[in-house]
């Protein structure tokens, strides 16, 4: 039976685990999944621009023997008004995985539903999954474990902030989101987070406090105030976000050896101040790069290259 990865929240806590193991060995031992998809083919497709998801699923594929081709929507019959569900069947005759970066989390259901092979989120307006499995793998990294690990989100309650959540409970994290009034992560993604939460013996808290929601915090993570389509709310919400940037006082409420983490790309003097974000307590790019090792660790699983 195929698996997709569209929404974490239909993935048991041991199984996200699994793939953080994964990652870590693939990470550690890359020539050893070298041959992990030898003839296996990933189709891209991305409604949306990108660095780092374009170049790392491309590289992912890449290092593990297969090909990945990139279809925007100017390649694809899509834009010309082909439906959802006759692009995934004439795909999954041609491939043996479909990624997407969509606009619509629908898209992306809707692929995955008519798909007979697996379908990753790369990133939808709802959800961002295989960025949160990069965020936590860092974490693992630097302290050891993502149990009861507390983690504060500054910022708009967009898509990375609801992976954050989700995937963070599913392992048993400290998860807080703060955001100005108005701005929250959706009431049906805290409850997904809280249900999971209740599971594993992690924690939800969703707040406008900065003081909140950084006590103790050990990572301070934040992401740009105007997402890509939201370009024409980007001085309204500047207004509304201007307290809520992470300058050094700000992350100084952190616990002291606390880490700075933004999906990038980053805007500094506005999300960040160049001074966190460009300071030794910056993961960022182990972050980025963890993008490539997390991706390749949930290839491996969906397409049963694992060893």
């Amino acid at each position: 039976m195929k698996r997709d990865y569209v929404n974490e929240k239909d993935w048991t806590p041991a199984e996200i685990g699994a793939v953080l193991d994964l990652a870590g060995r693939v990470k550690k031992e890359p020539a050893r999944f070298r041959e992990a998809l030898d003839g296996k083919t990933l189709a891209m497709i991305f409604e949306k621009s990108s660095t780092r998801t374009r170049v790392s699923f491309e590289a992912g594929m890449f290092q593990l023997g297969g090909l990945a081709m990139f279809l925007s929507a100017r390649d694809l019959q899509l834009g010309r008004g082909e439906t959802v569900a006759d692009t995934a069947a004439v795909l999954s005759r041609y491939t043996d995985a479909i990624m997407a970066r969509t606009n619509a989390h629908v898209t992306v259901v809707d692929l995955a539903r008519h798909a007979s092979v697996p379908v990753i989120n790369g990133l939808s307006d709802l959800l961002h999954p295989c960025q949160a499995l990069a965020d936590y793998l860092t974490v693992r990294e630097r302290f050891g474990s993502e149990r009861g690990f507390p983690l504060c989100y500054i910022g708009d309650g967009n898509n990375v902030a609801h992976s954050l959540l989700v995937t963070g409970a599913k392992l048993g994290a400290r998860v807080a989101v703060v955001t100005p009034g108005g701005f929250e992560p959706r009431p049906e993604v805290v409850q997904w987070a809280r249900e999971a939460a209740r599971e594993t013996g992690g924690s939800i808290l969703v707040t406008r406090s900065l003081e909140e929601g950084l006590a103790g915090a050990r990572a301070v993570y934040t992401d740009v105030w105007a997402s890509m389509g939201q370009e024409a709310e980007g001085a309204e919400r500047a207004k509304a976000f201007e307290s809520y940037r992470v300058t050094e006082r700000v992350f100084a409420m952190a616990a002291p050896d606390a880490i700075f983490l933004h999906c990038l790309p980053a805007h500094r003097g506005e999300e960040v101040a160049a001074a966190v974000i460009d300071s030794p307590a910056s993961a960022v790019f182990d972050q980025a790069e963890n993008r490539l090792h997390a991706q390749k660790a949930l290839l491996v699983t969906l397409l049963g290259g694992a060893s």
